[in-house]
């Protein structure tokens, strides 16, 4: 099951990176049409709606790495017993915040579907279409924070003692 999860972030961090490269090249497109005079309807769009793409899909591959950041000022006074019961605590708040996310960014998808949302700019995209990488992203957000609970609860989640984890920045 691990090595499941773990492809399931993996495969998502990759796919944010691929709307990257689709970020980049709308720009790229978008400068080289206005340089040589010629019109591409929708690349401010297309560009957005990959930037938000990226944005989401990258999150759960951001969590299991520790890169998200946390406050930890109230965390580090506590020790032992304590300290990993406001741990499971605010664990079992962030999943309940990124079940609650999912669960609204699939209905938004949903409803774009049912009502025929279409952009209203000049390329009239259909919604869902940027809406269900968003809705994916955040659900395998979710996924990460229930596994990140499940893993603190059994003792097998990975931290430093001060709760932050070591950088080499």
């Amino acid at each position: 099951m691990r090595r499941l999860l773990n492809a399931v972030y993996e495969s998502a961090a990759a796919l944010a990176a691929l709307c990257m490269c689709g970020m980049l090249c709308m720009v790229l497109l978008s400068i080289l049409s206005r340089q040589l005079h010629f019109h591409v309807p929708g690349t401010d769009a297309y560009a957005g709606y990959l930037m938000a793409g990226a944005g989401f899909l990258a999150l759960a591959h951001t969590l299991k790495r520790g890169e998200h950041i946390r406050v930890t000022l109230v965390l580090g006074m506590f020790k032992g017993q304590s300290r990993r019961g406001l741990e499971i605590f605010s664990l079992v708040l962030a999943s309940l915040l990124a079940l609650l996310f999912a669960f609204y960014s699939c209905r938004l998808v949903w409803q774009s579907v049912e009502f025929h949302d279409i952009s209203t700019g000049n390329d009239a995209t259909p919604l869902w279409i940027p809406q269900l990488v968003m809705a994916f992203g955040t659900v395998i957000f979710a996924l990460a924070f229930v596994d990140e609970l499940v893993l603190e609860i059994f003792g097998q989640r990975v931290s430093t003692e001060s709760g932050e984890m070591l950088r080499n920045e």
